[in-house]
This record gives structure tokens, sequence and C-alpha cells, in this order.
């Protein structure tokens, strides 16, 4: 099976920040939607954490460190077995258990991060379970996960692998404005180096991607006739946009003159095209318009019918759900409550099907539900 065909099939939590507990499949697409503050950017992190463990500079201590320490990330509503539980079914569609992995964690006397538990299957075969007897003699291994050790997880190095190919964005234009402030961070998920990163790509997938890229973008930006990387005296890279007026050579604008929504449309359409591991999306429709944020899901379809990628979308809009061809079981509702948020597909929910056999789209089915209760309350501020 080709490592760029596996995602995550199925996912369980037990206290991870708004989730006492979550058992839920996970399609190649998937669609996570609710209120304000019901957890789609914390179920997200549960697959950046994996990847941050795997990662180069990453590792079990530093990715809980990040995330201010196991109070942070426990939660609240956390009683009994107050440990934190992630596992993980990894494989294709023909075989979406190859692999599990499952990490318990908690922190020691001293507040440091432990491992509690830790076990890898491989079709159904355990292959590894910690704590081993090597742990028991010496306590002090349980501040590392088996998973980032290169030099040991020979037998399990494909799930390292596959988490480690994970990518998480969320653009942030005003990053991407100020190439300056992208000195030292590398792969930074909210663009800060995003124009160095396909500055380093090499010269011929580089003018290729931008290329399927400025197809796309005329979409939505119709005077937009050229796209191209330049590096500056200093060597700091800029995107330069040829942009046809009623000059007959047009103008040529740099990252600096774009709008938000096009800085954030060129962010989303790089991404799909670079990786092959899961990519996370945070509220891609944010300074798009309404018609563009609507074949979003199609655009997706068409790069996992090459590629096999798993897409997961965090969303508020009702354009992006509008799409006919996104299933129920793609779709998950976040539903908070006093004891943390619940999660459940759509295919699950026994009146949102009746809706749909009687005309009313999805967005309309489930989006209702993600909204405040008294959010017209909102109106008399300032009285």
């Amino acid at each position: 099976m080709r490592a760029m065909a596996l995602r995550v099939g199925h996912l369980h939590l037990e206290n991870w920040r708004n989730f006492t507990r979550v058992e839920v499949d996970l399609q190649r697409r998937v669609f996570l939607v609710g209120p304000n503050a019901s957890g789609k950017s914390n179920f997200l992190d549960v697959f950046r954490f994996l990847h941050d463990i795997v990662a180069v500079g990453g590792g079990f201590q530093e990715t809980v460190r990040r995330r201010g320490g196991i109070s942070r990330l426990r939660c609240l509503a956390a009683r009994r077995n107050p440990d934190i539980a992630i596992r993980v079914h990894i494989g294709g569609d023909e075989a979406p258990s190859l692999w599990t992995y499952e990490l318990r964690f908690n922190r020691d006397s001293t507040q440091r991060p432990v491992v509690r538990e830790e076990r890898v299957e491989r079709e159904g075969t355990e292959i590894l379970a910690r704590p081993n007897e090597e742990d028991e003699q010496d306590p002090e291994r349980l501040t590392q996960t088996f998973l980032e050790q290169v030099t040991v997880n020979r037998e399990l190095r494909e799930v390292a692998t596959f988490l480690a190919s994970i990518r998480y964005l969320h653009i942030v234009p005003q990053l991407v404005r100020e190439p300056d402030r992208s000195v030292g961070r590398r792969n930074d998920p909210y663009g800060g180096d995003f124009l160095e990163q396909i500055a380093q790509t090499s010269d011929k997938t580089q003018k290729a991607r931008l290329r399927r890229i400025l197809d796309a973008l005329r979409v939505a930006v119709p005077q937009l006739s050229e796209l191209e990387l330049w590096r500056d005296a200093r060597g700091t890279p800029h995107l330069h946009g040829k942009y046809e007026h009623w000059r007959p050579q047009g103008a040529w604008q740099s990252e600096e003159q774009f709008s938000d929504g096009t800085l954030r449309l060129m962010g989303l359409l790089w991404a799909a095209l670079d990786g092959a591991g899961p990519l996370l999306l945070e509220e891609p429709e944010l300074s798009l318009h309404p018609e563009v944020v609507r074949f979003i899901p199609q655009m997706f379809a068409r790069i996992q019918r090459r590629s096999g990628r798993q897409v997961l979308i965090s969303t508020h809009s009702t354009d992006l759900l509008r799409d006919d061809g996104i299933g129920l079981d793609e779709v998950l509702l976040l539903v908070p409550g006093p004891e943390g948020t619940t999660v459940h597909p759509t295919s699950e929910l026994g009146e949102i099907e009746p809706l749909l056999k009687g005309g009313v789209s999805l967005a309309e089915a489930v989006i209702p539900r993600t909204r405040p209760a008294r959010a017209h309350q909102l109106s008399l501020f300032g009285d």
C-alpha cells in the first residue's frame, strides 16, 4: 500500500481539551461544524499533536510544553480517570486499520509529562506495548514516546512517517505580506514562511504549480494574467502578479498589494498541491467570495481522486456545505455540553436524512444547529 494513500480512519479520544470521550470514523474528506468554542480547532489539534511528536524539533516533552502542559490539555470535565488518551487507526480504504497507534499520558510528581501507555498494532498483531520491562527498570524512558526515537522505532517507522506528513494551514495574510517575519521560521502553519516554501521548491515543480494556481485564481480574479516568484536584492522571495486593465501592458503587483482573499486562496491551492499526508484547514472560506467557497469541496474531491489525500476542514460556512457531493458521513457535528463536547456524524442524526429527502440542503439542515441560542442579544450591546 502506498504511503500517500494512508489516512486516519478512526479516532478515539479521552479527556482531550473539550472532549471527555470521542469515538468516530473519519472519511477522506471531513467537515467539522459546530458553534464557536465547541472544539473544532482542538479536534484538529489532535493530529497536529501527533505530528509534532515525530517532527524535527518536536518530541513528546516539547509538544506538551508548547500547549501549556498537561493541565491545559486535559478536559475540564474529566473525572474518574485523569489520563489523556489518543488512539488512531491508520490505513487505506481496503484496510482502514492497517496500523493502530495509542498513546495514554499524564504527569508525574514533578509535573513532567509521562507516558502511561503506548501501544502499536499492525493488522491486529501487537508489536509494541509499554510500559515494558526496560521502562520499569528505567522509568525515565517514559518521558519519551517510542515513536519519536528514530534509533528504536524501525518496526513502526511507517506510522512515524505518516504522522510527520500531516500538515496544518491557516494562512494569515499579513504574515505573508511581511516576509521579514519569516526569518527563522520553517513550515509555519500561519504563512510566515509561505513565500520561502514556494521559493525552495524545485524550479520545474514551482512553475508547474504556479501555472495551475493561476488557472484557478483567474476564476476568482479574472484580471490576473501572470503569476511568478522572484527574489529581491536581499534574497527575500516575493510573488508578482500581472493584472490586466485599460493600459496595454497591464500592471504588476506584489503580495503586498494582493487582497486577503487572493493570498488565502493562493495558500489554500498551494497546500492542496504540496504534500500527500492529511491536510488540516481552518475556515478556508475566510475572505473569499461565497461563489468561490462553494467550489472548495469539489476542488479537494478532484485532488483526492488523484492522490487519495485526506482533508479535514473546520467551517462555519453555509456556502461550503451546499455541494451536493458531500456525504452525510463526511460531516461531523460538534455539540458542546456540561460534560464536554460530543461529536456526531450527521449520518447518525435520524432527523437529517428526512430533511434532505424533503428538499432541504445539507447546509440548511446542519448549520442552524451550530447557531448560538441567544445570538440576537448581541444587537442590544451598547444600550
